[in-house]
C-alpha cells in the first residue's frame, strides 16, 4: 500500500497496479486510458468489485445459530483504472507536467478532470 491515499497500489486482474481512479464511468475510463496509453503506460481497467460480505458471527455456547438471509448484490456500475507502473502517481504526473495529450500539449488539471475540451498549458495552474 502507498504512503498516503493519493498513491495506492492494489491487484487488478492479477497484476499489481497503481490505482489512478476508482468507481468511474466507462466514458471516463476510456478518456483516461487514451491519455495514459498515449504516454506509454500499460493500463488495466476492471469493473468495480462487489463489497465484501461480513461473515456471520459464531454462536456462543448454548445459543442457537441465527440464519442471515442472503441478499443479492447488484452488478457493478463503475470501473477501477490502474497502471502497471506502481510508482505512478496521477497528481505528480499532472502537476509535474509529465503527461501529454495527442497534440503534444501538457495535460492540465482542467483537461484531466474533463472541465475543458482542450489542454491550455500556456497558463500555469497557479495563475488561474
Amino acid at each position: 500500500m502507498g504512503l498516503n491515499q493519493n498513491h495506492t497500489v492494489e491487484e487488478l486482474g492479477g497484476m499489481r497496479c497503481a490505482i489512478v481512479e476508482k468507481d468511474i464511468t466507462k466514458e471516463r475510463a476510456d478518456f483516461l486510458t487514451k491519455i495514459l496509453a498515449g504516454n506509454g503506460f500499460t493500463v488495466v481497467c476492471i469493473p468495480t468489485p462487489p463489497p465484501k460480505a461480513k461473515a456471520a458471527p459464531a454462536p456462543k455456547a448454548g445459543e442457537e445459530a441465527i440464519e442471515i438471509p442472503i441478499v443479492e448484490i447488484a452488478p457493478p456500475t463503475g470501473f477501477v483504472l490502474g497502471v502497471t507502473d506502481v510508482k505512478f502517481n496521477p497528481i505528480n504526473a499532472i502537476y509535474g507536467r509529465i503527461l501529454t495529450t495527442e497534440t503534444g500539449h501538457f495535460v492540465t488539471p482542467d483537461y484531466w478532470h474533463q472541465k475543458s475540451k482542450t489542454s491550455n498549458d500556456s497558463i500555469p495552474y497557479f495563475q488561474k
